[in-house]
Order: structure tokens, then C-alpha cells, then sequence
């Protein structure tokens, strides 16, 4: 069984879980925007008095799933306007907050996002069969949430029909190094300082990766290094170019949705 090995793996990356770091990482932003009519709030209990909020985009019954781990700093609500384009691309589309986000309860930390993600994934497996979605689940994460979906693809290897990587980081040390003005770090265990790089490794479902050519905060190195590592055989890298971490939606849409869309009619 995973738990007990998830649970060794969160002992290690709890050494980072310092609130003077954690401050640097995580961006929390509070939101209470409803959702729009034919979308719906789904809420996850991931412990005692802590829930997390999801925001279900369903398109098709007969249309396969993402699960969608979104950026620092965003919100559910900030797929509402997106949402038609996964649908366009021919998925349902649902996003899964963290804790102290939006309407999500709790304070942020790096284990938590972690064990969190598979409460979200049984919750979303346990409705989709209880309204009679008929295809599998695509996990998905933007750049912050690359870790949860790589967690899961890896942990839950053989459950997804695929892996979709956006501007997504490859070394969690490294990162930490670009976001804060903590140095050096303490010493950590090759699989908490290379935290997605090695568990990629493991994944060899589809795995598609898309990064910004100019990304500045997550450089298109972090993007290279994880399909490099990748232990897909069928693995495409997608780079946007002109676009940085932010603006890939608006520098290189039309190239960003056809590569998934492309991706899910392949694989789902």
C-alpha cells in the first residue's frame, strides 16, 4: 500500500515545512466568487475540520478528466473563463485548490499539498462513478501544482490515463533557491531536493510537458530536465515560445490547447 510509504516521504519534506520559508512559497489568496451556473463546488475533507475546495467543470459523460493542481497565487475560480477551452480540447476540467486558498480551509505547507492531492483524487474517482462519467482521469499541474500531479502519477502509477506538466519544476531545492533568500538549505535527501526530477523517473504513462521559452521563474530548464527524466516512452515536450510563466495563455493559446487537446484525443 502507498500510505505508509507516502507517509516516510512526508517526513522528509516536512523539514522544510518552516513558516519563515513557507512564506516565501506559497502565495495564498482568499476568494468566495460562486460558481457559475453548470459548474458546482466540490469539497474535500482532508482532516479534522479542514476542507479543501475543488470546482468540477463537467463537460461530457462520455469525455475523459483532468485533474487540474493549479499555480501560486490562483484560485478555482480563475478556470471559470478557461474552462471552455478543456472543453473544446475535449475534457472535463477539475481544479483543486490548497489549503488556505480560496474557499479552502487550513494554512498551506509543502507536505500537506502533497498528502492532500490524494484525498482530492479518491474524492474525484468516487464522483465521477457515482454520476456516470465513463472515461479516466488525465492529472494535470501548472507550475506550483506540478508537484501534487507528479506525486499522484507517480504514487498512483497505472491509475491515470496520462501526466500533463505546465511550467512545471524539476528540483524543489532549486526552487526554493529562486524564491527565497534562504541559503544554504539544510541537507536533504535526493528525493525531497530533486522532488519531481525523481519521481518522474517512475512515471511511464503519456506525459506531456509544456513551458514558457522565456520563463523566468521557473527557467525552460526545469521544463527539459523533467521530459529528459521522464520514464514515459510516448513524452512530448511543448515549449511556447515568446512566453514566460505567466503569459503563456496569452503569447501562445491556440499552441498550448492544441497540444492538449491533441494529447487527450491520443489518450483518452
Amino acid at each position: 500500500m502507498y500510505v505508509e510509504k507516502l507517509k516516510a516521504h512526508l517526513r522528509a519534506v516536512s523539514v522544510l515545512d518552516k513558516p519563515e520559508l513557507l512564506a516565501w512559497v506559497f502565495y495564498p489568496r482568499r476568494d468566495y466568487s460562486p460558481a457559475p451556473l453548470g459548474y458546482q463546488d466540490v469539497f474535500v475533507r482532508v482532516e479534522e475540520g479542514v476542507e479543501l475546495c475543488c470546482r468540477f467543470y463537467p463537460y461530457s459523460k462520455d469525455a475523459p478528466t483532468i485533474l487540474f493542481f493549479h499555480g501560486n497565487g490562483e484560485v478555482a475560480s480563475d478556470y471559470d473563463l478557461i474552462a471552455p477551452a478543456y472543453a473544446s480540447a475535449g475534457a472535463n476540467l477539475f481544479v483543486a485548490e490548497y489549503r488556505g486558498y480560496g474557499l479552502s480551509g487550513g494554512e498551506p505547507t509543502l507536505s500537506s499539498m502533497l498528502w492532500d492531492a490524494h484525498a482530492v483524487y479518491d474524492q474525484l474517482k468516487a464522483l465521477l462513478k457515482e454520476r456516470g462519467f465513463l472515461k479516466g482521469v488525465f492529472v494535470m499541474g501548472r507550475s506550483l501544482g506540478s508537484a501534487p500531479a507528479i506525486e499522484l502519477a507517480y504514487r498512483r502509477r497505472g491509475e491515470f490515463l496520462g501526466l500533463i506538466v505546465e511550467s512545471g519544476f524539476a528540483s524543489l531545492a532549486d526552487l526554493i533557491k529562486l524564491l527565497t533568500p534562504f541559503s544554504p538549505l539544510p541537507p536533504l535527501p535526493k528525493e525531497v531536493e530533486d522532488l519531481n526530477a525523481e519521481k518522474i523517473k517512475s512515471v511511464s504513462e503519456p506525459t506531456l510537458i509544456i513551458h514558457g521559452e522565456l520563463d523566468s521563474l521557473i527557467p525552460l530548464e526545469h521544463g527539459k530536465r523533467l521530459y529528459q527524466e521522464s520514464g514515459a516512452s510516448d513524452k512530448k515536450l511543448e515549449v511556447i515560445g515568446g512566453a514566460g510563466h505567466n503569459d503563456l495563455l496569452l503569447i501562445g493559446r491556440e499552441q498550448y490547447f492544441s497540444a492538449i487537446k491533441e494529447f487527450v484525443q491520443a489518450h483518452g
